[in-house]
């Protein structure tokens, strides 16, 4: 993989709130023009899942929510509104872990995640309705399609990301990740490549993706900043585009789970 020594992160100014049915390339592509701004080969947007989420409207309104009973005993358990607790298994493959505030599980997208990564936060609660967003449907297609129409409309080969919050199992603090990605390496296998000294790396790969996601996060925030869209120019990456599902550890691998 090759790299360049100096790479830009610009945040695009003047994204509007996004609304359900809004086309989200055409606001991007607006907002680069106002800020007379253009795409160029090579660049990478750094997309955030929730105005991917809002233009598919991925809301769900929680005094439309019956908890189940598995539902009513887990939000018991964990101190929440057993309404989002219902939410949260209807996106789930299976509860990985809880405990007094916190729910980790296995989305059904493959994602192992606090809360199936449903939020209530930066999103409008019109009319006092409590309401709360889910993740895109399918956000490597959702990738896919903006990058096309972002191609089509300045002419030119980009890359995208979409990227959201997460925890890791290690750590404290949240990071941003690659939810989707179209045109770039998502997953790059440094096997057998030689080290400084000649030494062939035996196990290392690098989560291309992830690391375009968490620098982008940086100038987004996770607050009321409202910049979910950043562009990174200068980044020279090599070996064919995979999605961002190239990314999942297969269960038998997790040693988590």
């Amino acid at each position: 993989m090759a790299t360049a020594g100096r790479v830009e992160y610009l945040a695009i100014p003047g994204i509007p709130r996004v609304e359900p049915g809004d086309d989200v390339a055409a606001l991007i592509r607006q907002a680069m023009l106002a800020a007379g701004l253009a795409l160029a080969n090579g660049d990478i947007l750094v997309i955030a899942q929730k105005i991917v989420s809002k233009a598919e409207d991925r809301y769900v309104k929680l005094a439309e929510v019956q908890p189940s009973r598995a539902a009513l005993q887990l939000a018991a358990e964990v101190g929440k509104d057993p309404r989002f607790i219902e939410v949260v298994l209807r996106e789930s493959e299976e509860v990985v872990k809880h405990r007094p505030n916190v729910v980790i599980t296995a989305h059904r997208l493959g994602f192992v995640m606090a809360n199936a990564g449903i939020d209530q936060s930066n999103i409008e609660h019109t009319d006092g309705e409590e309401r709360v967003l889910l993740l895109p449907r399918d956000p490597d297609g959702a990738a896919r399609d903006l990058k096309t129409a972002l191609d089509a409309a300045f002419g030119v080969n980009i890359g995208v990301v979409i990227n959201d919050s997460f925890g890791r199992a290690w750590r404290n603090g949240v990071v941003g990740v690659a939810l989707g990605a179209a045109g770039v390496p998502s997953l790059k296998s440094q096997i057998g490549v030689p080290d400084l000294f000649g030494r062939s790396l035996r196990v290392t790969e690098i989560a291309v993706a992830d690391e375009i996601a968490a620098a982008g996060s940086l100038l987004m925030g996770q607050a009321g900043e409202g910049l979910p869209v950043v562009l990174v120019r200068g980044l020279k990456l090599s070996g064919p585009a995979t999605p961002a599902a190239a990314l999942l550890r297969p269960k038998n691998q997790d040693m988590f789970r």
